[in-house]
């Protein structure tokens, strides 16, 4: 699937032990719909392809791999700053 779309949703609680996690993944129609529900709700989306194709091989509901801890920090620490200047 190298030119299909793909999207992963990323759920995050904010407390003190709290993991990232995925809950929500897919390709093509199912990945648009992620994408427009995300534009729906004025969530931001951030485009890394890398970060994806790393993510949509985890499972729904699995925290996030200690190997993925510094990109999606660098990822959340992007999201915040543009929801504080919003």
């Amino acid at each position: 699937m190298p030119d299909t779309k793909k999207a992963v949703a990323l759920g995050y609680q904010k407390t003190q032990e709290a993991i990232p996690k995925v809950i929500a993944k897919g390709y093509g129609h199912l990945a648009q719909e992620i994408i427009n529900k995300a534009q729906l709700f004025d969530i931001n989306i951030f485009s890394n392809e890398a970060l994806v194709d790393a993510l949509i091989k985890l499972e729904l509901n699995d925290d996030i791999p200690i190997e993925l801890y510094q990109s999606v920090a660098e990822l959340f620490a992007w999201l915040t700053k543009i929801e504080t200047a919003s």
